[in-house]
């Protein structure tokens, strides 16, 4: 019997990138391709959004030419409205815009949607953001805002950490964002929330909360596609 590939996460996260479709792609593909891969959906729990993302892998000569970027989107479901949601962590850039980029050869930047607030009127993203054949890596939080369209990039602030892993939304704050964080090598972590300003405080008996269902055949279409440039 086949067995599921199993989910790997260069943080250990509980909510993986698609990881495996990106060590894949950059040792079978050839130079100065491009692949995209599209997520699954995230449904909010009131069932009129859903969240997902589309992934760009250019492959270069080298790994270190290499760049994974991502857009993220939210659709209405039955006005068909698609909203573009876009971080302003230090490597996110949607590929999909039309506009100058910045040279970002040998970047890693992977934005998905992970839980919906229980009222489905906030948007929780994770945004890991790392460089090929480097030991940083680290999560952001992205939140985007229903009724405003607000869009706020979150990271905790004031610890000494190197790697940082978004956890969902705070149990006990609903309205923060929960991460673990440590510095690599490091066993012991430490657990701290971060609010839309901004501002950490340490959550040591703090759990995870997150919410909606993940809907992976919402549409037609394949959810890889390729081509050489």
């Amino acid at each position: 019997m086949n067995q599921p590939p199993v989910r790997l996460d260069p943080l250990d996260s509980p909510f993986p990138v698609p990881w495996n479709w990106v060590l894949n792609t950059q040792a079978e593909s050839p130079e100065s391709s491009l692949h995209t891969y599209r997520t699954s959906a995230l449904l909010s729990p009131d069932g009129d959004y859903a969240a997902y993302s589309r992934l760009q892998m250019e492959v270069g000569a080298d790994i270190s030419r290499s760049r994974v970027s991502s857009a993220l989107f939210v659709e209405h479901l039955q006005t068909r409205e698609l909203r573009t949601v876009s971080p302003t962590s230090p490597l996110a850039n949607n590929p999909f815009a039309e506009t100058g980029e910045p040279n970002l050869s040998g970047s890693i930047a992977i934005a998905i949607p992970i839980a919906w607030s229980e009222a489905s009127d906030r948007l929780l993203c994770r945004e890991f953001e790392s460089r090929f054949a480097a030991s940083h890596a680290s999560d952001y939080a992205v939140v985007w805002e229903q009724f405003s369209g607000n869009v706020y990039t979150l990271s905790p602030r004031y610890l000494d950490y190197t790697n940082a892993v978004l956890l969902g939304w705070s149990s006990q704050h609903p309205d923060r964002a929960l991460f673990r964080c440590c510095n690599l090598g490091d066993p012991d972590w430490q657990y701290c929330t971060v609010d839309l300003q901004g501002q950490t405080y340490l959550a040591d008996a703090d759990q995870p909360l997150a919410f909606g269902q993940v809907r992976t055949h919402l549409w037609a279409g394949p959810q890889v596609g390729s081509r050489t440039r």
